[in-house]
């Protein structure tokens, strides 16, 4: 816990370097590249090396880390797994490069893709990196991506593939998604989702809609078996005994009510937008997607929280949270409102990782304590120690 919370303060701290806003595409008079562009890269490298290298040098960290081991012996043994095939082919790949298995390097491998998709994504699509970044840390994000690392690759591209939704070029955002659902295909709810999302709403569509979502709870055995034609090999498993719950959903649901506390806060302020308008701040076509978004995975935590695993569908919608945070806080006026928001918000992040913290040793996250490869068994590292 303590090596989390020291690693968590050093990220944020070299996250403060980061000089907003950056200009990208800015070039020096000698045509090279801006002194505030390289800083930026600097920072940002700084940042991937250490989330990639502290995920690719733990082990046996991760409630699933043991079965992923036995399903990359299972891929390169050509035995039975339920996987999809870009993650078996992936695994092939690496195992025959590497001579052998080598579950560390597959680790690694998604480790580092993961973070730079993340960082990609915030870099580019928030309006503020170091409160995005800020979020992303103190909400567990990262420390989750020790978990699922195939579903967390895919949040990864999920994330990164809304720019293509906002700017309306849905041919390259479902080449996204397609190319995502070959590691993971939960994956392909988001494009119900999205398309619902990026829709205009009506008020009587979202009355129709909340009667929809009140009635999930109801017709319980139909929708348990629609996940089950997503998901078959659920069937017949834990997944359908314990059940997620409300309980089990409580803190994606304080989550989704916390932004939208924010939202109600900020429902009448405005932003300038050129030749003497301006427009509310959540009427920006982006913030307007991310509150819609918000909306839904609100309407998943409580009304079918009885899915088995609903957090996977839930994480699709609320991972936007950290572009919808910075894209309101930052539109504000200065003054008091927005420092006591800022204040609010960095707060709640601070709790909301130290109860994180608390419950990370816990069944279903089991992120602590952390261990690493170096200073752990030979056998380890041969490849030859199976769960």
């Amino acid at each position: 816990m303590v090596f989390y919370g020291l690693l968590t303060a050093a990220l944020l701290m070299a996250c403060c370097m980061y000089r907003e806003p950056v200009r990208a595409g800015r070039q020096s008079r000698g045509g090279g590249m801006s002194r505030e562009r390289m800083w930026n890269l600097c920072v940002l490298a700084l940042l991937f090396t250490a989330m990639t290298a502290v995920a690719a040098l733990r082990i046996d960290v991760g409630n699933d880390y043991g079965n992923y081991v036995n399903t990359f012996h299972e891929i390169y043994m050509n035995g039975y797994v339920v996987t999809e095939p870009g993650f078996n082919l992936f695994v092939r790949l690496v195992y025959g490069l590497c001579g052998g298995e080598n579950y560390l390097a597959v680790f690694a491998l998604f480790a580092a893709a993961t973070s730079a998709l993340f960082l990609r994504a915030m870099t580019d699509q928030s309006v503020d990196f170091r409160l995005s970044f800020t979020l992303f840390m103190l909400l567990g994000l990262y420390f989750r991506t020790f978990n699922t690392v195939r579903y967390y690759f895919v949040l990864a591209v999920t994330l990164y593939s809304l720019r293509y939704v906002l700017r309306g070029e849905w041919g390259k955002f479902l080449l996204w998604i397609a190319a995502a659902a070959t590691f993971h295909k939960s994956v392909l709810v988001v494009i119900p989702l999205y398309l619902l999302a990026a829709l205009p709403w009506k008020r009587w569509q979202i009355a129709l809609g909340a009667v929809l979502w009140a009635s999930l709870p109801v017709f319980q055995d139909f929708w348990i078996e629609m996940v089950l034609k997503l998901y078959p090999s659920y069937q017949n498993t834990v997944y359908l005994e314990k059940g997620t719950g409300l309980e089990g959903s409580l803190m994606g649901i304080v989550r989704c009510a916390a932004v939208l506390v924010l939202c109600l806060a900020v429902r009448k302020d405005e932003v300038p937008v050129g030749q003497g308008r301006s427009v509310r701040i959540l009427e920006l076509a982006a913030n307007r997607f991310y509150l819609k978004l918000n909306l839904l995975g609100l309407a998943v935590y409580t009304c079918a929280s009885f899915l088995p695993l609903v957090s996977r569908f839930g994480y699709y919608l609320i991972t936007a949270h950290v572009l919808l945070v910075p894209g309101i806080l930052c539109r504000l006026p200065e003054g008091r409102k927005k420092r006591a928001l800022y204040a609010l918000v960095l707060l709640f992040g601070a709790l909301y990782f130290a109860y994180f913290l608390l419950t990370a040793h816990q069944e279903g996250v089991r992120v602590l304590p952390y261990h690493t490869w170096i200073f752990t068994e030979k056998e380890w590292l041969n490849g030859s120690f199976i769960f």
